[in-house]
């Protein structure tokens, strides 16, 4: 059997943006959306406070790797630069830059050595969502 904790934070971002490709369209204009963003992390055994992590630092962790997307136009942003910027994409980008900023010591040290993995879900509406998780135990 398998034993996880799980901790999840929300917060949300707006941008503008547009596709390239026939399937997209009338998404290949230039539009907007509104995601609600889940940040979830799991592990197997709760730290010596009884915790996942501190709740209030990934509020913030998530808040601040969401600040440098809110209302831009992802068309104009260097990181995206021939990409498409799919639910998918955008999920898995701030995912690898949540990653990044916990292996930094944002959530407290040693704490990444603790987790089994973190998923990000970008829900674009209430009937369609996509996530990006990445398995930190390996």
């Amino acid at each position: 059997m398998t034993i996880m904790f799980r901790l999840t934070v929300r917060d949300h971002f707006m941008i503008a943006h547009s596709f390239r490709g026939e399937m997209f369209g009338p998404a290949r204009r230039l539009h907007g959306a509104t995601y609600v963003v889940d940040l979830e992390l799991r592990r197997r055994d709760l730290d010596r406070d009884g915790v996942v992590a501190d709740i209030g630092r990934l509020g913030e962790l998530l808040k601040d790797t969401l600040a440098p997307l809110n209302y831009r136009n992802l068309d104009e942003v260097e990181d995206f630069s021939g990409v498409n910027t799919t639910t998918e994409e955008l999920a898995r980008f701030i995912a690898l830059r949540v990653v990044e900023r916990v292996e930094a010591g944002a959530l407290g040290e040693g704490v990444v050595e603790t987790l089994h993995s973190l998923q990000v879900t970008l829900r674009e509406s209430h009937v369609a969502w996509a996530s990006f998780e990445v398995d930190l135990a390996g």
